[in-house]
This record gives structure tokens, C-alpha cells and sequence, in this order.
């Protein structure tokens, strides 16, 4: 079984943030003050229920889904698109697959070394951020 995501987690770094947005098609504003931002994840595990919520002083985001079932998922605050959306454990990673107007797009979290790693990709573009556990 892989380490547990769960917990409250506050970004330490944020690498290509800005390629990634670009490639959501998120306007040049937009990005600007996106990039300012210190994002904190909250994971929350009920049985097979996973809540990640990323919360930041400009606006938050809570996805809400099962491991191994496929969801319709609205990134509402985000790029405002729709796609079909698919979790699924591939080793140590809980990686999320989404299908819709853009290519090669989804996510991947993972802890290491007490950290969380978060690897968000859209078309040719990857953002990593890491976590540290809020204590």
C-alpha cells in the first residue's frame, strides 16, 4: 500500500507554474497574481473517498472522487473546462488522467520524504510542486 497523501500541506516550491497555466489557456492576468500565490493542500481519505481541496487567499478548489472510477469534473476556478477525470494508484502515485479539449493533461501526487509531491501536466508542459506537512 503506498504512504498515506492525508494531511495539511504548505508549498514549498513551484517550478513552470506559468508554462502550465499557459497551456490551461489561462489569460496573462490571470497567471500573474496565480503566480504570487502560496497554494495549501488539504488530502482527506474516507474509505475509498478522497477529498483534495487546494486552497490559496485568491480562490479554492475541492475534488472530490473515488480511486478506479471514472467522474465528469469541472475545473470551475481554474481553466473552467469540463473533462473526464480518472484516479488511479500507478505504484506510490495517485495519478489523475483527464480527457477533454486539451492533450495530455492530469496530475500526479506522491510522498517522499515526508513531502508531498505534486506533478501537474498539460499538453507539453509539467509544473512540480512539493509540500511540506503543515505540523
Amino acid at each position: 500500500m503506498p504512504d498515506s497523501i492525508c494531511g495539511t500541506w504548505d508549498m514549498i516550491s513551484n517550478v513552470n507554474f506559468d508554462g502550465y497555466m499557459t497551456a490551461l489557456g489561462v489569460s496573462p492576468a490571470m497567471r500573474k497574481i496565480a503566480l504570487k500565490l502560496k497554494h495549501r493542500k488539504v488530502v482527506e481519505q474516507t474509505g475509498d473517498l478522497y477529498v483534495v481541496k487546494t486552497l490559496s487567499s485568491l480562490r479554492s478548489y475541492t475534488l472530490t472522487f473515488r480511486v478506479d472510477e471514472e467522474f465528469l469534473e469541472f475545473t470551475k476556478g481554474l481553466d473552467d473546462r469540463h473533462c473526464k477525470s480518472l484516479v488511479a494508484w500507478e505504484g506510490n502515485r495517485l495519478v489523475c488522467t483527464q480527457q477533454g479539449e486539451k492533450k495530455n493533461r492530469g496530475w500526479a501526487h506522491w510522498t517522499e520524504d515526508n513531502k508531498l509531491y505534486l506533478e501537474l501536466y498539460c499538453e507539453d508542459q509539467v509544473c512540480k510542486q512539493v509540500f511540506k506537512k503543515n505540523a
